[in-house]
């Protein structure tokens, strides 16, 4: 395994300790990344690759891959290695995980997708490298060239590597705009240049430079750059060509000349880029540049096929991928005969169009636009498969959250516009009109206005109205100097103050009125409005002081003064809670507190290693503060000691700009020149404060006053208006307020994301009366009872109406049943009216004597010649005309049936169930099953009516999900549950049981089903408060609850589990047990004296906790007294007591509680050998089970580490580790944590090799038994696409077979399956840590091993922990991820 090459030296040492410090992870976590727009200025800056496609920002490229379980793509990767803007990438046509990226700093890198890594690069490369590609005869050179070349192709490795020079691809006339090397003729390659010519070079063909401009530019200077350039796949000459103003033209490379000159349908259309769609020969698409309209074309017409206005903003470039693989969805299908007669059931062609030869084959385009937006658009569906749209593409200098609503996050950015987003959903909802240039700084107006101000690097400041999307007001006072800083009064909404480059900070009404203009002796970067005194603001100027001014005097002078930065002064910020304290960040590094009051600096935060930029108070605790630098981090302060709490690293770039959401006062989020927004959760900082709460303790515990928050040693207490007005609403309330209580301080200190709806949620479950539910309760995910009552605009059916017209699919016939005959609705179908009743016995009126038998024979003699094996000769009818001449004359006949199964098999389903009716309903429900199999086989969304039609709701739903399309399914079968899609009944029995109700269950059993599979989505999707949301719909609380706490949402899933009572019970005491062992292991909470008791409050919480507070006072590192106090509280004997009651029950002979009151004495370290033989002896017998041993092995691993540690215990604390490591990786294996079984196999093997034990397991046994799992749960698993393997054999059978009555059942159910930890889905930019477990780099949470290197996944920590306590490196230090 990979693992042990990281952290093999570790199993050579039995007592080398010394050092190790705690393992830990980060305590600031990621919850939401808002991703950057693609950058519009350079061409080839979109790629794919199988199922991979790529685009890039300024600085980073962002890498999705598709996920092929729920056929969608996700964001796999952010590759940031530049320092300069990205010119173009390229992917290795020989290599799925290879691409090459250049930038304007001369440099050329190789990328591993699959490993996230960089394998090579190129520095100097002797100009830019503006256009790059991979060439395609060699599998390892890349080519690249400057504006006027020459190119250069750098072969990577082997013995010819280094960077050469094309020999005749250099001295061009005119700037290179692109270039493609042919994709079959070795060595040929094209390059398009900014006059609209080509130049042509080819191994041992003359070389063509500056050929085949437009026929119009012949003989001008005019420029027409050429916009793409793409080799016909099928031809070793053709080529198509654009240029931005004369179009398209399909150029033969060798005889150099124009073959098609394609029209567009208006004059001013241009095209910006194009591509071949791969499957579909002749055909492609091209992009608008002023319009976002996609162009299907084919190269035998010149005119557009297809057109689709997929955006108002052009596009910038596009790349064709096939189709995504779908997961198909099995139909069960008639045996099919040899040969088919009139009256069997046909078998029908393969669906045709009327313009079949023109039609776009399924496929998706990766579209870029010059807004930055990026979608995955589908030809064939005509519907937008993913769009990230209006994303910033280059540096974000500032964000605010919108203080009245703050769902809404504003950013400000160099590509010169505003954009707002909602947070729950990551996407912009207003983006500022026009570009007003670089857009320094952003500030909300106070309250409800609705309003944004900007400041521009040259334009001067500006009111945006966002709901009016219009610019309402404009301030020119700095001329053309850049305005740094802009602020809305918080106090004071007619007040605003910008600062800028000319010196000045001028303070002014919103219409414009100047009330001050404050001269600074250089540039002003900064400024601030007090928060607690409305007519005081801060300063930040170049000339490295901070300035105080006090508006409501006249004068023009600072009152104070703050000196000591040793470089200019950027940014400053009042605290909220502290009176007269404020921060400044300066170019010098360093952060420092000043105190107004004392005319003093109290503080200097010393770390980042380059200018400081983004600097946030916390508004909860006072002395909690925020900054962001240059060095690309954001770092936690403590501003009492000067001490850096915890440093994030997953920005790629400086970061600028950092805001405190106003209602969740520890969710933060910050912005960068990597062009993206982060959103985060400082929740972590204060888990003792949050267990407070849980444990119901004082309010002298949760909230105080600043003086007393601030004092030194103190643990965090919550002092700002958002706890206060918690408190004074809950000192309201009459009778218990916990539930309230948990409630509102859980919405407070969670992040956006679902917490909201948990808690509605748990209301409506209590019995909460509907009328106090929020608004926005119908938005998010309702319990099934609100089905009907709570709707936003549509019924549920409407919105299933939708769904079928969206399909692009026919009205489907549904007959109503009238009396004793059917009636067919007025609806045309091809050639016919239908609107008249049809009965079998109609059929009497229509033929007469032997007239009815001659045509009968007439039509089975036309029939017969679709058994023909020949067809006839010149004018002879087709078998088609035949077929559609037999049908006519089975119709006239009334033969319905025959007329029917005609129809289907000539593929003209239309015809045939607009007359199946007149068979019977039965046939005609029939038909429509079978005409919905045969769209489902297709993979078409045509089925959705006929489904609805007949009722077949559970084929729909299952046809939805084995897409991946979860939400739609969800949308069927909660439809189904509202009655708007009953099941059609042919005929019910007399006496029949079959009732509606029994209907009702069984779409209660799909919703249900549905809700699962939807749930599970967002999970995998670092969502687990979502996923809960989905399982509490229906209610079922377990899974709720289970994926909660597998979500590692533990103080969560304590609060909703404590309001739920019973029915959550298991689980949230399991949860408490959890949180529990976390408090061990928190330095403000255990050992400390203050807070010893914490974890025993939470195990008092839950029944039978007898053994549980055992486990906390045997761990407990106290001296003698405050062990034995810790007893008292527990109610468990004296340490002294412990003793003697150990000897007596190990001269008893029971094992357990000799164990159990060893570790409670002095001497813990006696319970090793009792413990660690018993458990010997049973592995040692044949019929042992997992349950016989683990609750012994778990009780044994809480002995306390110093005395673990001991010289004296190196051998019974390896065969812990190793008995441990084993039963952990059965306990994996029990709860399906897949990704940790191998390492723990691994960790087992690798202690039994190198330390002395004597124990029963050997390496032979263990090695058999993970080939055995391997290949059993590999055959279980495998999906229909994945490759076939080998099964496994009898004796791996065996062997698993064995292993599965060892593990019996889980006690919690709902626990089983992996850990996934909100944020486990969001790549960093820079934050690169390599897993010890894969070798691979980690996405998403890091937790650090004790050694302080080694590295793995917080998902694998909280895995490993939860079955095995020791760390993996094998130390005996315990593990703690909660």
């Amino acid at each position: 395994m990979a693992w042990m090459t990281y952290i093999s030296h570790w199993f050579e040492q039995d007592d080398c300790y010394e050092g190790l410090q705690r393992a830990n992870m980060s305590q600031v976590r990621q919850v939401g990344l808002l991703a950057a727009g693609c950058q519009p200025w350079n061409k080839d800056v979109c790629v794919a690759n199988g199922d991979r496609f790529a685009y890039c920002a300024t600085l980073a490229i962002y890498v999705y891959q598709l996920d092929h379980r729920y056929n969608e793509f996700k964001l796999h990767a952010i590759m940031s290695e530049h320092k300069k803007t990205i010119t173009a990438i390229s992917w290795c046509p020989h290599n799925p995980d290879l691409f090459a990226s250049g930038s304007t700093d001369n440099l050329v890198i190789i990328w591993n997708v699959a490993e996230q890594k960089v394998i090579a690069k190129l520095d100097n490369t002797k100009g830019t490298p503006a256009s790059l590609s991979w060439c395609w005869n060699a599998d390892d050179a890349v080519a690249f060239a400057s504006q006027r070349g020459p190119l250069f192709i750098w072969t990577i490795s082997g013995p010819d590597s280094g960077v050469t020079v094309h020999r005749e691809a250099h001295s061009f006339l005119s700037d290179i705009c692109i270039f493609r090397w042919h994709t079959q003729k070795k060595g040929k390659v094209v390059f398009g240049h900014i006059d609209g010519s080509l130049s042509i070079f080819q191994p041992g063909s003359k070389s063509q430079k500056h050929v085949l401009r437009p026929e119009s530019l012949e003989g001008t200077d005019e420029e027409d750059p050429v916009t793409a350039l793409e080799w016909d796949p099928l031809s070793t000459d053709y080529l198509l060509v654009a240029n931005l103003h004369r179009g398209i033209r399909l150029v033969d490379s060798e005889s150099l000349c124009c073959i098609t000159t394609f029209n567009f349908p208006s004059a001013v259309a241009s095209v910006q880029c194009l591509a071949w769609v791969p499957g579909a020969p002749g055909m492609f698409i091209t992009g608008d540049s002023q319009v976002g309209v996609l162009r299907v074309w084919n190269v035998s017409r010149a005119t557009p096929v297809d057109n689709f206005k997929l955006k108002k903003t052009g596009f910038h470039c596009l790349h064709v991928l096939n189709s995504p693989p779908r997961k198909k969805f099995s139909v069960q299908s008639p045996t099919k005969n040899h040969y088919t007669s009139s009256t069997s059931e046909a078998v029908p062609p393969p669906t045709l169009t009327q313009n079949q030869a023109f039609s776009v084959p399924p496929g998706h385009a990766v579209c870029c636009f010059l807004d930055g937006g990026v979608g995955l658009y589908d030809m064939g569906a005509k519907k937008w498969d993913f769009l990230r749209d209006l994303g910033h593409v280059e540096t974000i200098f500032d964000c605010k959250f919108k203080p009245d609503d703050p769902n809404l996050l504003a950013t400000a950015s160099f590509d010169g516009t505003i954009k707002v987003w909602d947070i729950n959903t990551l996407t912009a909802v207003y983006t500022s009109p026009g570009n007003e240039g670089v857009i320094y700084s952003l500030s909300w107006a106070p309250g409800d206005l609705n309003c944004i101000a900007g400041a521009t690097s040259r334009n001067g400041a500006f009111i945006w109205d966002i709901k009016k999307g219009k610019i309402v007001q404009r301030f020119n006072e700095h001329g053309k100097n850049g305005i740094f800083c802009i602020a809305w009064s918080h106090k004071d909404s007619k007040r605003i103050a910008t600062c800028s480059g000319d010196g000045y900070c001028i303070i002014r009404t919103v219409d414009g009125k100047v009330l001050h203009k404050y001269k600074h002796p250089a540039a002003v970067f900064g400024c601030d409005w007090s928060q607690n005194n409305r007519d005081m603001i801060a300063t930040g100027c170049e000339d490295k002081n901070v300035r105080v001014y006090y508006v409501a005097t006249s004068s023009d002078q600072p009152l104070k003064v703050f000196s000591g930065h040793t470089e200019k002064v950027f940014h400053v910020r009042w605290s909220p809670l502290r009176e007269g304290v404020l921060c400044s960040g300066s170019d010098d590094g360093s952060v420092r507190i000043w105190d107004y009051t004392k005319d003093a600096c109290v503080n200097v935060l010393r770390g980042h290693t380059a200018p400081v930029r983004g600097l946030m108070w916390n508004t909860e605790i006072p002395y909690l503060l925020i900054s962001g630098s240059w060095d690309y981090t954001i770092k936690v302060w403590d501003t009492r000691e000067g001490a850096c709490l915890d440093t994030v690293y997953d920005h790629g770039a400086d970061v600028y700009g950092l805001t405190c959401h106003p209602r969740r006062p520890f969710t933060m989020a910050s912005c960068s020149r990597d062009s993206t927004v982060r959103l985060w959760s400082l929740t972590p900082l204060i888990t003792p404060l949050q267990i407070n709460i849980l444990a119901d303790r004082s309010w002298e515990e949760i909230i105080g006053n600043t003086d007393c928050a601030v004092e030194q040693g103190m643990p965090p207490l919550l002092c700002g208006k958002v706890s206060r007005d918690i408190k004074q609403e809950i000192e309201k309330l009459s009778g218990n307020p916990r539930v309230k209580k948990l409630r509102w301080f859980s919405e407070c200190l969670s992040p956006p994301g679902g917490s909201d709806n948990l808690w509605d949620l748990v209301a409506v479950i209590k019995g909460q009366d509907d009328s106090l539910l929020p608004q926005n309760y119908c938005k998010g995910i309702m319990h099934l009872k609100h089905l009907i009552t709570f709707r936003t605009y549509k019924t549920t059916s409407h919105l299933i109406h939708e769904a079928i017209c969206s399909s692009n699919s026919k009205p489907v016939l549904r007959p109503e049943r009238r009396k004793s005959f059917y009636i067919c609705n007025e609806v045309s179908v091809g050639d016919y009216l239908i609107v008249r009743p049809w009965r079998a016995r109609d059929v009497d009126l229509m033929v007469i004597g032997s007239s009815y038998f001659h045509k009968e024979s007439e039509a089975q003699e036309l029939t017969t010649v679709k058994m023909s094996k020949f067809g006839g000769g010149i004018g002879v009818p087709t078998k088609e005309e035949r077929l559609k001449e037999a049908a006519e004359i089975h119709l006239r006949l009334g033969q319905i049936r025959r007329y029917c199964e005609l129809m289907v098999e000539l593929g003209e389903w239309d015809k045939a169930l607009s007359v199946a009716p007149g068979v019977s309903v039965k046939y005609w429900k029939k038909l429509m099953q079978r005409r919905a199999d045969q769209l489902i086989q297709e993979d078409k969304d045509d089925v959705i009516p006929y489904c609805i039609a007949t009722g077949d709701v559970k084929k729909l739903v299952h046809f939805f999900m084995s897409r991946g399309q979860l939400k739609e399914a969800l949308l069927v079968a909660q439809a189904a549950c509202e009655g708007n899609m009953q099941t059609f009944h042919v005929s019910t029995p007399k006496g029949s049981s079959y009732s509606d109700d029994i209907y009702k269950e069984d779409f209660n059993e799909l919703l249900q089903e549905a809700c699962r599979e939807l749930a599970e989505w967002y999970f995998q999707d670092g969502r687990a408060v979502l996923a809960a949301c989905c399982h509490l719909a229906v209610d079922n609380i377990e899974l709720a609850m289970a994926y909660l706490i597998r979500g590692n949402e533990l103080e969560l899933a304590v609060s909703v589990g404590t309001v739920l009572g019973e029915l959550a019970g298991p689980a949230t005491h399991y949860a408490l047990e959890l949180l529990a062992r976390k408090c061990m292991m928190i330095p403000t909470c255990f050992p400390s004296t203050g807070y010893r008791n914490l974890a025993v409050d939470l195990l008092l919480m839950t029944p039978d906790s007898e053994l549980q507070l055992v486990k906390l006072c045997a761990f407990y590192p106290g001296c003698i007294e405050e062990i034995n106090d810790l007893h008292e509280k527990c109610k468990l004997p004296t340490v002294e007591e412990c003793m003697q009651l150990a000897e007596t029950a190990h001269a008893d002979g029971n094992i357990f509680e000799t164990i159990k009151y060893y570790l409670l004495s002095q001497e813990p370290e006696k319970a090793l050998p009792i413990g660690i033989d018993f458990i010997k002896g049973s592995i040692s017998s044949s019929n042992w089970t997992l349950d016989t041993i683990y609750p012994v092995l778990d009780l044994l691993s809480y002995v306390r580490t110093e005395k673990l540690l001991l010289h004296t215990c190196t051998e019974a604390r390896n065969e812990l580790l190793i008995l441990c490591g084993y039963v952990g990786a059965l306990l994996a294996i029990r709860r399906q944590y897949q990704s940790i079984v191998p390492a723990l196999y691994e960790y087992t093997s690798q202690l039994l090799k190198r330390r002395k034990v004597s124990v029963p397991i050997k390496i032979e046994h263990l090695s058999e038994e993970l080939d055995a799992w391997r290949a059993c749960t590999r055959s279980i698993n495998r999906s229909s696409e994945e490759a076939p393997h080998t099964p496994p054999s009898d004796s791996q059978r065996m062997v698993y077979a064995t292993l599965l009555k060892r593990l019996k059942e889980e006690p919690l159910r709902g626990i089983i399956g992996p850990d996934y930890v909100t944020g486990s889905n969001l790549p960093s930019h820079s934050d690169i840590h390599i897993s010890c477990f894969t070798g691979l780099k980690i996405q998403g949470p890091v937790f650090f091993l004790e050694d302080g290197k080694s590295t793995i996944s917080l998902n694998d920590a909280l895995m490993w922990a939860k079955v095995n306590p020791f760390s993996p490196l094998g130390t005996g230090i315990r593990l703690n991820p909660f």
